[in-house]
């Protein structure tokens, strides 16, 4: 552990539109705030290749661009933007300690926890390529389906989620091929009616994907395993979606912070407070409903003000 200890009126925990946002409010309120980018500067965004429901970018902006200009803005008022990660925090006192790296021991007057969450892939690497390349896979619907209008797609998942973003899909997809990798869903029996009794909808139960097909550049099919007859096929897709959950990057927080059963920071309802006082939680490491960039964006925006009068309080 490092000898000299930095102390931090306001430190915000990770980046994104939750951690940017509040960094903007934070500095100019003369909080002096410290924000580490986290293992993922930018956060989620920066694996999206176009954000086009953000108000104000009239002709869309790419994400990576979009959290580079929400970096500036923070920086314009004096945020202290870093690189580096919180391996380890102690919420036992009133002055909260966190540790960058493992080797910075910081001390904070108040905290910001905006370390969101990550979608759950796959894994195959066919998936990662297009991902990568922003040419036909994503982990959310509500982001990216507009891309895909009057087009046929693939999402893969079975929970209340899936079922959601399915349906989704097919208000505005032509076709929607459901992949359900065991023989039932796991979604409720309202939302598993709701996807049955849509005729857009194609639901193929035990089936697993084996591979995303494409042109090295966009995908073009689906390639599946039907686990009943042990046949593998190909569906003609332009999209992928993969919604088997996510995961808030929040472990490090479990024996201070009260976390729900999946992992997400526990806030009173209405404000960003934590059940530790001058702890404070924005954007997906809370948010398991939303999950947008703009509701982020306001949940920093709360989570600093609600900052700004715990000190002005004390």
């Amino acid at each position: 552990m490092s000898d000299t200890i930095e102390k931090i009126k306001c430190l915000i925990i990770g980046s994104g539109p939750a951690g940017y946002t509040a960094a903007i409010y934070a500095a100019r309120a003369n909080m002096n705030p410290v924000l580490y980018q986290g293992m993922q500067p930018g956060g989620q965004l920066t694996t999206t290749n176009e954000v086009e429901n953000f108000p104000g970018y009239v002709d869309g902006v790419t994400g990576p661009e979009m959290m580079i200009q929400l970096q500036k803005q923070a920086e314009r008022f004096g945020a202290d933007i870093r690189d580096g990660w919180a391996t380890k925090v102690d919420f036992s006192d009133d002055i909260h300690k966190v540790w960058i790296n493992d080797t910075i021991e910081l001390h904070c007057e108040t905290v910001i926890i905006s370390t969101g969450a990550s979608a759950k892939y796959l894994g195959l690497p066919s998936e990662q390529h297009y991902l990568k390349m922003g040419g036909g896979v994503s982990a959310c619907a509500v982001c990216d389906g507009f891309f895909y209008r009057n087009q046929e797609v693939v999402i893969v998942g079975a929970g209340d989620s899936a079922c959601e973003e399915a349906h989704y899909l097919s208000k505005l997809c032509k076709k929607v091929t459901m992949l359900v990798r065991s023989e039932k869903f796991r979604a409720s029996k309202i939302m598993e009616e709701r996807v049955r009794k849509t005729e857009n909808i194609e639901i193929l139960l035990n089936h697993d994907t084996v591979e995303v097909l494409g042109d090295n550049q966009v995908v073009e099919a689906i390639k599946v395993l039907n686990k009943t007859n042990n046949e593998t096929y190909d569906i003609p897709a332009t999209g992928f979606f993969v919604a088997i959950g996510h995961k808030p990057n929040t472990d490090i927080f479990k024996d201070f912070l009260n976390l729900d059963e999946t992992g997400y920071i526990i806030n009173t309802p209405g404000t960003s407070k934590t059940n530790i006082e001058g702890v404070f939680v924005a954007g997906d490491a809370a948010d398991h409903v939303y999950r947008q960039a703009i509701t982020a964006a306001g949940t920093g925006c709360m989570a600093a003000l609600d900052a700004e009068r715990y000190l002005a309080a004390k």
